[in-house]
């Protein structure tokens, strides 16, 4: 699973196996270590939920996206279905958190220090 947090977003994107376990299980997750000391590591999962609409949190180093169930089976079984959005806006503030969740296309030029083999057909006839 990918990550890009960018201002105010926060984009995952899902190989094909990847959506298969997240429509199978209901949850994916990954992270990164930034050494070897207690805490030095960043984690997020995808996860399933019986929210009404997708949401996120932020705590002990974990980022959890959630979303709920039906949006989630229509998501990951619909070859249609590219991406999931979701706008939180802070009430408290003029704050906000755009929640990105897509599948991940091939690219069509070869990239040759990333593997995207179990990335979905690209559908475009180029990058």
């Amino acid at each position: 699973m990918k990550i890009r947090i960018q201002g105010y977003s926060i984009r995952l994107r899902l190989s094909q196996s990847e959506v298969a376990k997240f429509h199978e299980t209901g949850k994916v997750a990954d992270g990164i270590r930034f050494g070897n000391e207690e805490g030095a590591a960043l984690n997020y999962v995808l996860e399933r939920s019986d929210l009404p609409e997708m949401a996120a949190t932020f705590a002990e180093n974990r980022i959890c996206v959630f979303v709920p169930s039906g949006l989630a089976s229509t998501w990951a079984t619909a070859e249609q279905e590219v991406g999931m959005e979701h706008l939180v806006r802070f009430p408290s503030s003029d704050g906000y958190l755009r929640i990105l969740v897509e599948k991940d296309f091939k690219c069509l030029a070869d990239r040759p220090s990333e593997d995207d083999s179990d990335g979905f057909p690209n559908p475009n006839l180029s990058c």
